[in-house]
């Protein structure tokens, strides 16, 4: 791996130096880690015309969640005295160069400040969204860790439903889920775990309650493993204890066919917004066009929630060996709801179109 991350940061610098700035600041975490194989906490990296340096205010834990720095970064480990990484990085860069580029849209106002005084003559310039735009399209190896963190939240999700469900509370289920999830390998939970029945189903980012599990209850889980940095999620939804209410049918059998749609419209070359409209034209012709979500689906990564955006506005095409999410839902108000989430790898028709790295069934079961 360290020739890829030298080859990220590569790109990111003859990047930056064509537009003037010869050195970069680099402290989003995610971005961090994504050019430096490691991001202790509130570390930063700083890439220069003759090395670049990973920043760290306390030594290294050893915690393999958090990566391993590569070897071609040099490490400086700052005393307790030394105060903000960000603005040593910036008395590193004012001695090798002219101008500075900086992630403006992460660092706060006091930051960006105690930056700019440290280093008067240092010019500033905006990185932008270079690194994240940069992380869109993923190579086999992250795409590798995805699909680790898929097949550990499939097996997590799978035993779940062969538990006795009925009394337990949305919180006692989340908490099992979340549990199972590092059993299996995980590094921790991809995002806060969304368990929700009875009326609360169906609803985008539910947080559980101590509302019990019922008979006859809608019950829909988001759930999601983060596997060295790499986060994927699930969604699903079943029927408790009893065959599904005509109701209950009639909802998932739309979902399931706006989800399907908008799983086939997932080909290089095809607009975010297409895909969209893909899922959201079926909702909306059955009427259910003002409850939904602002998107149906986004990339993932190193974050849950990256670009780019499926949504009726989202500028871009989509480009092979992008993951991303197909998550439309619909909820009834106090009847409950829907959401049938996937996590999917772009890939051309020749290759045999989307990659589903999420296989738990989409049936509607009744658990």
């Amino acid at each position: 791996m360290s020739e890829v991350y030298g080859v990220r940061r590569d790109r990111l610098r003859d990047r930056c130096a064509a537009a003037g700035s010869t050195g970069v600041l680099v402290s989003r975490p995610a971005n961090v880690r994504y050019l430096a194989g490691a991001v202790p906490p509130g570390a930063v990296l700083l890439l220069g015309p003759a090395e670049d340096v990973l920043l760290c205010p306390r030594t290294l834990a050893g915690d393999p969640a958090g990566g391993r720095p590569d070897e071609r970064v040099r490490l400086s480990v700052l005393p307790s005295s030394a105060g903000d990484p960000a603005v040593a990085a910036a008395e590193l860069a004012r001695t090798a160069g002219e101008s500075l580029a900086i992630e403006e849209h992460h660092l706060t106002v006091a930051r960006h400040r105690a930056v700019s005084s440290v280093a008067p003559r240092l010019r500033l310039a905006d990185l932008g969204l270079a690194v994240e735009q940069q992380r869109i399209v993923k190579d086999e190896e992250e795409i590798a860790c995805l699909r680790i963190a898929a097949e550990i939240t499939d097996q997590a999700l799978g035993e779940l439903l062969e538990s006795i469900l009925v009394g337990r509370t949305e919180r006692h289920l989340a908490l099992e889920l979340e549990r199972r999830l590092i059993d299996h390998g995980a590094d921790g939970p991809a995002f806060p775990t969304s368990v929700a029945t009875g009326p609360n189903s169906g609803r985008r980012g539910h947080h559980p309650t101590d509302r019990r599990v019922e008979e006859g209850d809608f019950l829909s889980v988001c759930v999601g493993a983060d596997y060295r940095g790499y986060r994927c999620e699930i969604g699903r939804t079943f029927v408790i204890g009893t065959s599904p209410a005509d109701w209950q049918i009639e909802l998932y059998d739309l979902v399931f066919a706006a989800q399907r749609a908008a799983r086939e419209a997932l080909l290089p070359g095809a607009a975010y917004r297409d895909v969209d409209r893909a899922a959201r034209q079926i909702l909306s012709a059955a009427g259910h066009g003002e409850g939904l979500a602002p998107l149906t689906g986004h990339g993932v990564g190193l974050e849950i929630d990256e670009d780019p955006q499926l949504a009726p506005a989202a500028m871009g095409k989509l480009d092979a060996c992008v993951p991303v999410t197909v998550e439309p839902g619909v909820h009834l108000p106090g009847r409950g709801g829907v959401r049938i989430d996937d996590t999917l790898v772009v890939r051309q028709e020749a290759d045999g179109g989307p990659e589903l790295l999420t296989i738990t069934t989409k049936e509607l079961l009744a658990l």
